[in-house]
């Protein structure tokens, strides 16, 4: 029996088809409100689905379980409710990495690409506290992931209790099935296929430095199916541990992600740049890309997907048809 916060979100809906095809029982903790999380979950329901605010009773209950995978967070990028956050993405975090480490139990959590703020530090998974304490996160969001993972090394360096096998995976650019509950915090790929799909330009934004031009912002994107391979390695590896980036290890541009939504709807390209929103200048990530590195050495070997092979599997097999999700 695998719990599973965050379960019936994007990355934990995709996770949890995953670990259904293997007959493995799955405890999610979400909340599925009115915002049609429930289909992200209709092809395979779970085994059980707590509410994260009894999450707490229901460890006390001593459920049976094998491994603790911990997605759930507050993602928002534009949070601005510290409190919450902390609560949310820090302390929650804390207390199940101290039951895990009691229970004797795995433990994979997600961290973020955002930690490395503006990525003038480089991108680096290095998880000693003095590298870790050179990055500089841009936003409420990406300093809740990043005090998580100082206080995960302070653990370690400490030789305080930790799990028998933990694992922070910096999640950068992820895109796929499952994600259409999110907003304003969907992915590049989804939002530039429904620009060209209505028959408008992919819009992009300006960029606000001087030495990348418009369109040439880089991110790291990666096709969700790589995100959930990544994490069945872990679980099948109960030896490896650390933190980790998951990224494909190429930046690519948004011109470049843009041509490939359109090449996958079949028409000619079709792009037009747009001021960047006041709120995001000086706060926008202009370049990610993943050292892969450290989690190639520890044996996860699966070739990730290229983009324009990404965008093209989401839009033909899910994006395209009636039914959207996975």
């Amino acid at each position: 029996m695998i719990l599973v916060t965050g379960g019936a979100g994007f990355i934990g809906s995709n996770l949890h088809a995953a670990l259904h095809e293997r007959d493995l029982n799955v405890v999610i903790v979400d909340k599925l409100r009115t915002t049609g999380k429930w289909r992200n979950l209709r092809a395979h329901p779970p085994a059980m689905i707590v509410e994260p605010r009894e999450l707490g009773d229901f460890l006390a209950s001593q459920p049976p379980l094998d491994a603790v995978i911990h997605l759930g967070a507050i993602s928002e990028t534009t949070a601005i409710d510290g409190d919450l956050v902390w609560q949310s993405n820090v302390a929650l975090s804390q207390m199940l990495w101290r039951w895990c480490a009691a229970q004797r139990l795995p433990f994979i959590y997600a961290s973020s690409a955002s930690t490395y703020g503006d990525g003038s530090a480089g991108f680096d998974d290095d998880n000693d506290l003095a590298a870790l304490r050179r990055l500089r996160p841009l936003n409420l969001y990406g300093w809740s992931k990043h005090a998580f993972d100082l206080w995960v090394a302070g653990e370690c360096a400490a030789g305080r209790p930790r799990p028998p096998q933990w694992a922070g995976l910096k999640f950068f650019n992820v895109y796929g099935p499952n994600e259409y509950h999110k907003g304003r915090m969907i992915s590049v790929v989804k939002v530039k296929f429904d620009e060209v799909a209505s028959g408008s330009p992919a819009r992009l934004f300006r960029s606000d430095r001087a030495d990348i031009a418009d369109g040439q912002q880089s991110r790291d994107f990666i096709w969700v199916d790589d995100v959930v391979a990544a994490i069945l390695f872990l679980l099948d590896h109960p030896e490896v541990s650390g933190l980790f980036n998951l990224g494909t290890g190429t930046a690519r541009s948004y011109v470049d992600l843009a041509r490939a939504v359109c090449s996958a709807c079949g028409v000619g390209e079709r792009i037009e740049f747009v001021p960047m929103p006041e709120s995001l200048v000086g706060q926008y990530q202009s370049f990610t890309e993943a050292r892969m590195d450290r989690l190639r050495a520890a044996g996860f070997d699966r070739p990730f997907t290229p983009l324009e092979q990404g965008v093209e599997a989401y839009i033909r097999n899910f994006l395209s048809r009636p039914d959207q999700y996975r």
